[in-house]
């Protein structure tokens, strides 16, 4: 629980966050058809195309997942003066909190990635592209500018695609800035020669990579920890991010820790661009002041967001949330749950002759108010379901600076108590919904409420169900907590 809570603040804190991305600059285009037939011309499938999209890619795609959790970010790149650098110009444009410094160059076109797909599945991709290295004079416009947007980061993101860009000489004089600014610095890496990237704080390679450079096995778990600690030994960084598809994810730092993070349960559909969010995710925290776990932590959660996705997608804070709400679910406790798990566990407790309590509420600030109304109810049946306003019925009904807490960090709180059975998260104004779903034996609101007045009553009652009406503890209300804080900061503790 501790590491929920540790990830729900650390997603609100990622929106602050500022980071500067350079790399490889694309066009992503996505061709989606159905596939129906054979071509009568060589046995081929022919696509009928239904529409095609175009977004960015690359370090592109870097800045669409910064921008998607609430980051600002400056990209600096290459395009060419050609069609599709213009739409990465506009495209760039178009994303909140993005400066883009971009170098264009008639002798280098854009590059365009082309995915031809057919029920979600990619059937062809065609690249159009130069991988030639960027001249001397192109290598110093874009570390100038490098060193012009350091100023005010947290965080240095590298997207190294091995189209050119990130020469050698480049990377050491972003890498020479950053050492000077006390920035950390992130990569995605390529290629054989992770030395090149001496002085990051952070390399992400995935297993293959990890193998090509080092040319050691990367099958087991000793085998990704022992190649990664050849990686930092010889090429000088802080720590090593292997990101190993379904067994998840291996930290390996310089100092010694080594931490194998489990894959999220989720279906992949697409994995395109799954790398780009990792290391959106890793730079936000840790330009938010995150340590390297807690940022591979949250980049694992994202990655599995994300490759259930079709195309280069982004994943977003609500996802993040959720994501965590669903693996509380499933993890630990067991009692945070969705509506059709809990619909389902209390069918079960009513086949094993149990009687179930529903009660309700914000429970922004827990208090001796809300434990005792929680016991109460728990002491009238033999399982209770606790349903909890979400964020946005809190604040429709609290006011805009409401909740004080995220529903995840409520949810859990009210988990851990052993009075709570199960809890359900319902975004409605009132409970009525959720009431008539789970049609509890017994419904329980404090006395504050008369019978009639309480949300839900009349169906309870009309089905031969209770109503009950607990004691409340004088002078506790989260309202009353949030009023002395305001007056008293550091008042009241939590």
């Amino acid at each position: 629980m501790t590491e929920l809570s540790d990830l729900t603040t650390l997603i609100g804190r990622c929106t602050g966050a500022q980071v500067l991305c350079i790399g490889d600059l694309m066009l992503d285009r996505f061709v989606d058809g159905t596939v129906e037939r054979i071509s009568p011309e060589a046995p081929i499938p022919v696509l009928r195309k239904r529409h095609e999209a175009a977004m960015l890619g690359g370090v592109g795609n870097v800045v669409r997942n910064l921008s998607a959790i609430g980051a600002s970010s400056t990209v600096v790149a290459v395009v060419g003066t050609d069609g599709p650098g213009e739409q990465v110009a506009a495209l760039l444009a178009a994303e909140p909190g993005v400066t883009a410094r971009l170098e264009r160059l008639a002798a280098r076109p854009t590059t365009v990635k082309t995915r031809f797909l057919s029920g979600g599945h990619q059937l062809l991709r065609v690249d159009d592209e130069t991988t030639a290295a960027l001249a001397a004079e192109a290598e110093a416009r874009l570390a100038a500018a490098c060193a012009q947007a350091l100023p005010g980061c947290g965080a240095v993101a590298l997207s190294d695609y091995g189209k050119g860009v990130l020469t050698p000489r480049l990377i050491a004089a972003v890498m020479e800035a950053a050492a000077q600014a006390g920035v950390p610095v992130i990569v995605d890496p390529k290629g054989r020669d992770f030395a090149r990237y001496r002085g990051a704080a952070l390399l992400t390679p995935n297993r293959a990579e990890l193998a090509h450079a080092t040319g050691l096995p990367t099958r087991t778990d000793e085998e990704v920890v022992a190649a990664a600690r050849r990686v930092l030994a010889e090429c000088g960084v802080a720590a090593v991010l292997v990101t190993r598809s379904e067994d998840g994810m291996t930290l390996v730092t310089a100092a010694g820790e080594v931490e194998h993070i489990q894959a999220q349960a989720r279906e992949v559909f697409d994995v395109s661009g799954a790398g780009d969010t990792v290391v959106a995710l890793l730079s936000a925290a840790i330009a938010a002041g995150a340590p390297a776990a807690a940022a591979a932590r949250l980049a694992n959660l994202g990655g599995g967001i994300v490759v259930g996705k079709v195309g280069t997608a982004v994943v977003r804070p609500d996802e993040l949330m959720q994501a965590l709400v669903d693996r509380q679910a499933h993890e630990g406790s067991g009692k945070l749950m969705t509506l059709p798990e809990t619909v389902d566990r209390v069918e079960r407790w009513r086949r094993a002759g149990l009687r179930v309590g529903f009660t309700n509420g914000c429970f922004d600030l827990l208090h001796p108010g809300h434990i005792s109304l929680l016991e109460q109810a728990r002491r009238a049946c033999d399982r209770l379901v606790v349903g909890l306003n979400s964020d946005a019925s809190v604040g429709r009904l609290k006011g805009p600076e409401r909740p004080v807490q995220h529903e995840v960090a409520r949810a859990t709180v009210l988990a851990s108590l052993a009075s709570v059975d199960a809890v359900v998260v319902f975004d409605e104004d009132t409970p009525l919904e959720l009431i008539r779903t789970l049609r509890p034996d017994v419904l329980v609101k404090g006395s504050d409420y008369t019978v009639e007045q309480v949300v839900g009553a009349d169906v309870v009652q009309g089905y031969g169900g209770r109503v009950m009406l607990a004691e409340l503890v004088p002078q506790q209300s989260t309202t009353r907590l949030v009023a002395r804080m305001r007056r008293q900061p550091g008042a009241v503790g939590g």
